[in-house]
């Protein structure tokens, strides 16, 4: 393979983003906290990464505003559409591998 340039690298990088954005909507049956117990990332991490670099880039974004960009719909609606109660369990597993800042 020839070595990317930094505008393909964007490119490919901001396509594979916007691939796993649209893939996660068409997800909602999966919940975040079974997102963060098997892979120790959820909707919500994406939304902060994404408004960590719009912050960092100069333009201040809100924490809502970053995740109806990542959710495709407001999040007070998603969570009421989709989010169901997890079990103690899951919960318990989540405490046990709770990253620092969440």
């Amino acid at each position: 393979m020839s070595e990317l340039t930094d505008e393909q690298r964007r490119d490919f990088e901001a396509a594979a983003f916007r691939t796993l954005v649209a893939h996660l909507r068409n997800r909602a049956d999966v919940q975040n906290i079974d997102l963060m117990n098997l892979a120790g990332f959820c909707r919500n991490c994406l939304s902060n990464w994404y408004r960590d670099a719009a912050n960092a880039a100069g333009l201040d974004m809100s924490k809502e505003e970053s995740r109806e960009i990542i959710y495709g719909m407001p999040y007070a609606e998603w969570q009421a559409r989709h989010q169901t109660e997890a079990s103690d369990a899951k919960k318990t597993a989540f405490e046990a591998n709770r990253p620092k800042d969440h």
